[in-house]
């Protein structure tokens, strides 16, 4: 199954300084069939103007994974931690028994990202946090991990049975990739392509389960953020 969420029907919330839009149901927005997509709870494309973001809050047994697209977003939370995430890299936050944390674009120019919340298979542990930059090469023309529950994979480490991953795709290429048909996908492109031969747009979202073999072709240079979870 290849379901896609066009952009235009996104759940949308603008406070001025922040421009979102919604995957799933989150906050004001609320979509009965759009709840969530096995283990993946939120899925928030961000707008964010310079000089301004999200000022201390609290969050407990959520897994929560920021790419970020343009731009740089700034970390600091309650355990001590800070760190500056550019473009293309990622940051994660295990949320366990509970941490506050605050997220501002310090740069002079807006900040994107994806905010991606995944259910945690590890309720009450104690929280932690990470960033890495990862090379753009890396990605080119196939997925990078950038996050999962395998501490031992060499990329950021949630806990979630999950995988997170970023490829670049130049246009009249393509990529595959084999998932379990039984798990969850959820990818999002930055640019048209077409999954199995079903059209999707920039900005799309793409639901995807009960297939042994995903393969995107890219009718322009495109970006790939792709979730795999239980």
């Amino acid at each position: 199954m290849i379901d896609i969420r066009p952009f235009n029907s996104l759940g949308h919330a603008n406070h001025g300084w922040l421009d979102a839009r919604h995957h799933f149901s989150f906050a004001n927005y609320h979509e009965p069939a759009r709840m969530g997509w096995g283990a993946i709870r939120v899925w928030n494309d961000d707008r964010i103007a310079a000089r301004s973001g999200f000022p201390p809050h609290p969050h407990r047994d959520m897994e929560i994974i920021t790419y970020v697209r343009t731009g740089a977003i700034s970390h600091q939370d309650s355990m001590g931690n800070k760190g500056r995430t550019g473009a293309g890299d990622v940051q994660v936050m295990s949320a366990g028994s509970g941490v506050t944390h605050a997220e501002y674009n310090l740069e002079g120019d807006e900040t994107t990202l994806f905010q991606i919340w995944v259910e945690t298979d590890k309720p009450g542990t104690q929280p932690s946090w990470g960033m890495m930059p990862f090379p753009k090469e890396a990605r080119d023309g196939s997925f990078q991990l950038l996050a999962s529950g395998d501490a031992d994979d060499g990329a950021l480490t949630i806990h979630a049975d999950a995988k997170v991953l970023g490829a670049t795709l130049e246009a009249g290429k393509s990529i595959s990739y084999e998932p379990d048909p039984a798990r969850h996908l959820y990818l999002v492109p930055s640019a048209r392509v077409r999954i199995n031969g079903v059209e999707a747009n920039a900005r799309d979202g793409v639901a995807i389960t009960g297939e042994q073999r995903v393969t995107i072709e890219a009718d322009a240079d495109a970006e790939l953020v792709l979730v795999d979870a239980r």
